[in-house]
């Protein structure tokens, strides 16, 4: 077996029958409805909504996650109903315990044997359901920091520390809100929650179809349509769903094979899809729960966040779309039958009104109301739409799968920041971040775009196999301070570091997202990955550029800002014809070389200029 798919591999989606299965269902419908409740409207302190979150989700995982990729499907055996109980059990002991948690003075008042156990349980309940939901290799990176936290003081020089007790380690990882219970889990209790159940329900109603038909609609007759379809589709489904992989099986699943049919290389047709679905998680307004991590972290507006992302977002999907059609171009393809494209006036009276909750979100953002309330109040838009046609309306039998599918969908968010939540707790621990920084100093010479560079490799390898949030939150932790003291803007450099995090979906030797386009695409993964890592080439580039040049971010007047924006999509558009060989016919190696250079010139003539004054 291939070591990468051993690592990443996760456990199965368990599918109980009968009496068993309603009640799991219901508890998830039920379950995520609380969510919905606290995360808007309760009054109780955040480490309570945050302890009952996790515990209530690890009993979910256990009943619906199997320990391997085989495994029981249908039946669920006495073991996993003892680990959901255990999980239940200790939400309920800290609960009881609220209170007496909440006066305690860390590290000063003693654990009893009673908090010294529940805390212990719920950690390796935690880092199991991460194995489960994740995989391996994120366990064995959390099981490291752990390792280093608990031994670290036995190592000598500067990566040493002062002892640890397992009695600190537990008081810090669980009993405070800078663990296991810190803000990864509490963005994922709240806006990430909230956002998945948004995304589910407004594909539940028909959403996503409008997506792909419009899609269609819009690129079907041109070449290469059903390229074009996928870049466009995958990326306005990608800023729901927040995750590249089911992106790629949900829209996927259509456009390939219909790439594949019209003469497209299975590498190409996976690596187009792989590409565009990646970066639906950079696209405003949604861009996945990364983005809400990011609001907490640096204490930007979420508002100001999603505005920054517009201009590198479209400039990602400009090169992506060139390299589509002028590949359609070189090999000679059409576009679709004319049967097989939805007119666009039909499409639009449709499904036109699906586009309403993505405006209500955006309304509700730009008008200062929290991430949180702007997602219920794209649910109840989502529930208003649906009601006026009948295909589309929803009944509580919809409801409640929308409800419960988007608990499951929530399982390895949950995983991945619960083990990000122990990461970060032991990175504030030992000091780690400031001596990581010292390392990355020393490397780059303090020379600030070799930084850059050892910043973004640093981020590809900290987020393989990963979801983009443990990825994200990883760097954050570790990098962004290093960047912070080389004088970098606090958005510059956090967007910078998200989007080499979201691009470790598509980088070998993992590339997760590949992986789930092979199945569909019957190619290599790896083929898949270096291939799209050459169509998603701008993701690359772009940081770069706005790191450099805060106009792209829309820090600057608007003729700027105009400016930056027509030389980078300018050289962006001048790489992807060098990456294809052509134009309106082949291009020579010294043609293909010359575009790469003006291309680059373009893109960072700006940003050097303005870095050197």
């Amino acid at each position: 077996m291939n070591i990468f798919a051993l690592a990443f591999d996760t456990g199965a989606r368990r599918r109980p029958e009968g009496l068993i299965g309603r009640i799991v269902r219901l508890y998830a419908g039920v379950f995520a409805a609380w969510s919905i409740y606290a995360a808007g409207f309760s009054r109780a302190d955040t480490l309570t909504l945050t302890i009952t979150f996790v515990s209530l989700m690890l009993v979910l995982t256990f009943l619906l996650i199997t320990p391997g990729p085989g495994g029981e499907r249908t039946r669920i055996p006495p073991f996993e109903w003892l680990l959901a109980a255990a999980a239940l059990g200790c939400g309920l002991y800290f609960v009881a315990h609220g209170d007496e948690i909440a006066e305690r003075i860390t590290l000063l008042d003693p654990l009893s044997t009673a908090d010294m156990i529940a805390a212990s349980t719920i950690v390796i309940l935690a880092l199991e359901a991460t194995r489960r939901a994740v995989g391996l290799g994120l366990l064995v990176i959390v099981l490291l920091f752990i390792a280093y936290n608990l031994f670290g003081d036995r190592l000598s020089g500067a990566f040493g520390h002062g002892e640890i007790s397992l009695s600190h380690f537990l008081d810090i990882m669980v009993f405070t809100t800078d663990g296991l219970f810190g803000v990864p889990i509490r963005v994922a209790a709240t806006y990430a929650f909230l956002f998945v159940i948004f995304g589910t329900a407004l594909a539940k109603t028909g959403g996503a179809d409008f997506f792909f038909d419009i899609a269609a609609a819009m690129t079907g007759r041109s070449r290469g349509g059903p390229a074009k379809i996928a870049v466009i589709s995958s990326g306005l489904y990608g800023t729901i769903s927040g995750s590249p992989t089911s992106d790629v099986v949900t829209t996927g699943s259509i456009t390939i094979p219909m790439m594949k049919r019209l003469g497209y290389k299975p590498a190409f047709a996976g690596a187009v899809e792989v590409a565009a679905s990646t970066g639906g998680s950079l696209v405003p307004p949604v861009m996945g729960a990364a983005a809400f991590i990011m609001a907490e972290y640096t204490g930007i507006d979420y508002v100001d966040i999603a505005l920054a992302a517009i201009i590198p977002a479209l400039l990602y999907y400009l090169p992506i779309y060139l390299q589509v059609h002028l590949r359609a171009n070189k090999i000679g393809l059409k576009g679709l039958d004319p049967e097989q494209i939805p007119p666009i006036g039909a499409t639009l009276r449709k499904g036109g009104l699906f586009i309403v909750p993505l405006l209500v979100i955006t309304w509700a953002l730009v008008d200062g109301y929290t991430p949180t309330y702007a997602a219920i109040y794209g649910m109840a838009a989502v529930v208003v739409v649906s009601m006026l046609r009948r295909e589309t309306r929803m009944t509580p039998g919809d409801a409640l799968d929308v409800l419960a599918d988007s608990c499951v969908k929530m399982v390895a968010v949950t995983g991945a920041c619960a083990a990000a939540g122990l990461v970060i707790g032991g990175i504030t621990m030992t000091g780690l971040a400031s001596k990581f920084g010292t390392l990355v100093f020393f490397v780059s010479g303090h020379q600030l775009i070799i930084s850059l560079i050892v910043a973004a490799a640093l981020t590809i390898l900290l987020g393989l196999g990963m979801p983009t949030p443990s990825a994200y939150i990883l760097a954050a932790t570790l990098i962004a301070p290093v960047m912070s003291r080389l004088g970098v803007d606090l958005m510059a450099g956090h967007l910078f570091l998200l989007y080499f995090a979201v691009m470790s979906a598509l980088t070998p030797p993992v590339a997760v997202a590949a992986y789930a386009a092979s199945a569909i695409a019957d190619e290599a993964p790896l083929k898949i990955a270096v291939t799209a890592v050459s169509i998603a080439i701008g993701a690359f580039l772009i940081p770069f550029a706005f790191i450099f040049d805060g106009a792209l971010i829309l820090q600057g007047a608007a003729p700027e800002i105009a400016l930056a924006c027509v030389l980078v999509a300018s050289g962006l558009a001048l790489v992807a014809v060098a990456q294809e060989g052509y134009l309106n016919r082949p291009i020579g190696a010294g043609g293909r070389l010359l575009c790469l250079g003006i291309g680059l010139f373009l893109i960072f003539a700006r940003p050097v200029t303005l870095h050197f004054l």
